[in-house]
């Protein structure tokens, strides 16, 4: 198998930062440092270090972590701040399916699988988010309109999917928000643009993973049919478009198909 391929399979994470640990020499294969891509591995005929340490295909876990706030979901901190996989036992490789930012709480997704990990993370996915956001003041329905029509960034469009009202706390409103993106600080900035500042906000549901009674710091084991259900997802998105044969005339739709 290629050795990128392997390393995302023992829980380095994404594909893209198993070649970047290739290309920059802290690879090895049998004592050898490798930083060609591609590079086939037999794991169970070879040895492959990372950074000195024996890597081995282990069982793939997965699980649904409360995040709580004042945790990143990086791996390396400069600043040596805590890392969400702090809070699990010693053992596999763990790392975040995407990130919440070091003020958000709630629903994440931790695993060793880097496959499908990559895959979850990945815009093109268009995975469901859902989300609890609490905020200062009561925007009415047609600011609440204006998130789902999206807006323009620096960076391109940002919008939700949905926005609805959960209620009111004195000054304050709860929303629930359905993004299926997750780009960086997406709800801050559209919530800010609009004139509404964050007071908490809390992932409940990615794909079909509900974050449900976990208190913040606690985590659980994947059910089955949840990880066959986030597996699906990613095979259906990811299915190729049947295209029509070259010299072959497509039907136009009667009216009543248009």
């Amino acid at each position: 198998m290629r050795l990128q391929r392997f390393l995302a399979a023992a829980g380095l994470g994404s594909r893209r930062h198993c070649e970047e640990y290739i290309t920059s020499g802290r690879v090895t294969i049998d004592g050898e440092i490798v930083t060609e891509l591609g590079t086939q591995v037999d794991p169970f005929e070879q040895t492959v270090t990372f950074d000195g340490e024996r890597l081995r295909l282990e069982r793939k876990q997965y699980f649904a972590l409360n995040k709580p706030v004042g945790y990143l979901c990086t791996h390396h901190d400069p600043g040596g701040r805590r890392n969400v996989t702090e809070l699990f036992p010693s053992g596999p490789r763990l790392f975040a399916v995407g990130r919440l930012d070091e003020t958000s709480e709630g629903l994440l997704i931790v695993t060793n699988d880097g496959e499908l990990g990559n895959k979850l993370a990945h815009p093109r996915y268009r995975i469901d988010r859902t989300y609890q956001v609490q905020v200062a003041g009561h925007p009415p329905r047609s600011v609440l309109n204006e998130l789902e029509r999206g807006m323009y960034f620096s960076d391109g469009k940002f919008k939700a999917e949905s926005v609805r009202p959960i209620r009111k706390q004195g000054k304050s409103t709860f929303l629930e928000l359905r993004l299926r993106e997750g780009r960086n600080r997406e709800i801050r900035r559209l919530l800010a643009k609009v004139g509404y500042k964050v007071m908490k906000l809390q992932r409940v549901g990615f794909g079909p993973v509900r974050l449900g009674k976990l208190k913040p710091g606690e985590f659980r084991e994947l059910r089955q049919a949840e990880v066959n259900a986030l597996r699906e997802l990613v095979k259906k998105t990811s299915a190729p478009r049947k295209q029509a044969s070259p010299g072959t005339r497509r039907r136009k739709p009667s009216s009543t198909q248009r």
